[in-house]
């Protein structure tokens, strides 16, 4: 199928009134009919399946895409029903349910998007011991990497200097010399491998291995909205697949919608696999992520990732048969 890639997105300023309107309306799939609203966050290659949607939409529907500057702001405008579902970050959702919100994981999105990397002198992963490294506080790259120096018999609080930065504010880091490596999601590591840095090791060997984004959607949607859940999911299911079989497409989408450079995108896409699975293997890697986020104090409340995941709509998806 062609590449028409004619989803309409609106920006973050935007969706206010949306916001703002959610908390006395409904969500807005049963206010406007035949459009489906999808949060998901601005430039970022593992979080870019939406912008395949409307090439694989149910007939007579069409999906209007949202952007976002943080996986939070995703997860709370499904939450308020501002958006319908939301390509966020799988911590968001955990985070949300530990405080008590109505979300589900009803998908699996993207894994991967994490990278370890720093100068060209750290040739060894032990080498890492006396650097400062840059990671996002409350993220997931901040499990990856403190469970990736243990494993590597480095104290991340005695051992190395950790410094919080925000996703942004990373790649600029690197280059500028205020840090020594990173622990971060794309696309601040690939930037900053195009400007010299090399990986390190990987942030996949732990329990938590590659999860990192899911579809999101409410319990209250899936329950009153359930064939329209089915057609999202159905949808879901086939861009995520052609997305993983075009990458060149995925690539070039990048560069025109946000201006990316061709190189950083290449590079940045070839660390994430794009899915849409719940299979026994993603829920026990879902789990443990919920169990490290409580370890390290990312959330209060342990999370029933039973009640988290609900895979009925992949299940019982036909798009392959």
């Amino acid at each position: 199928m062609p590449n028409t890639r004619l989803t309409r997105t609106l920006s973050l300023a935007a969706v206010s009134g949306l916001v703002a309107a959610s908390m006395v309306a409904c969500a807005p799939a049963e206010g406007a009919g035949d459009t489906i609203t999808v949060g998901t966050l601005r430039a970022q290659p593992h979080l870019y399946t939406p912008y395949f949607y409307d090439q694989f939409a149910p007939e007579g529907k069409s999906f209007e895409i949202v952007l976002f500057d943080s996986s939070s702001d995703i997860k709370n405008a499904v939450v308020s029903g501002s958006v319908d579902l939301g390509v966020t970050g799988a911590p968001s959702v955990l985070a949300g349910l530990a405080d008590g919100q109505d979300v589900k994981i009803i998908a699996s999105s993207a894994d991967g998007g994490s990278r370890i990397v720093g100068a060209p002198d750290i040739t060894d992963p032990q080498d890492l011991a006396g650097k400062t490294i840059g990671y996002p506080m409350g993220a997931s790259q901040e499990i990856l990497l403190k469970l990736t120096l243990e494993n590597l018999g480095i104290d991340p609080d005695n051992d190395v200097t950790l410094v919080n930065l925000p996703f942004s504010e990373m790649a600029n880091a690197y280059t500028s010399g205020q840090i020594d490596a990173m622990s971060s999601a794309e696309i601040g590591p690939s930037v900053a491998m195009d400007a010299g840095a090399v990986d390190i090791v990987s942030p996949y060997d732990t329990p938590v291995g590659e999860v990192n984004i899911v579809l999101a959607a409410t319990g209250e949607f899936v329950a009153e909205e359930p064939d329209l859940a089915q057609e999202v999911v159905d949808t879901h299911i086939q861009a995520s697949e052609y997305m993983a079989e075009n990458p060149e497409e995925w690539s070039a989408g990048l560069v025109e919608d946000f201006g990316m450079d061709a190189a950083v995108a290449d590079l940045a896409i070839q660390n994430v696999t794009p899915r849409w699975e719940l299979d026994d293997d993603y829920q026990a890697q879902v789990a443990a992520l919920a169990e490290q986020m409580l370890a390290f104090g990312q959330i209060s409340e342990g999370v029933d990732t039973s009640a988290a995941l609900d895979p009925t709509f992949v299940d019982a998806s036909t798009v392959n048969d």
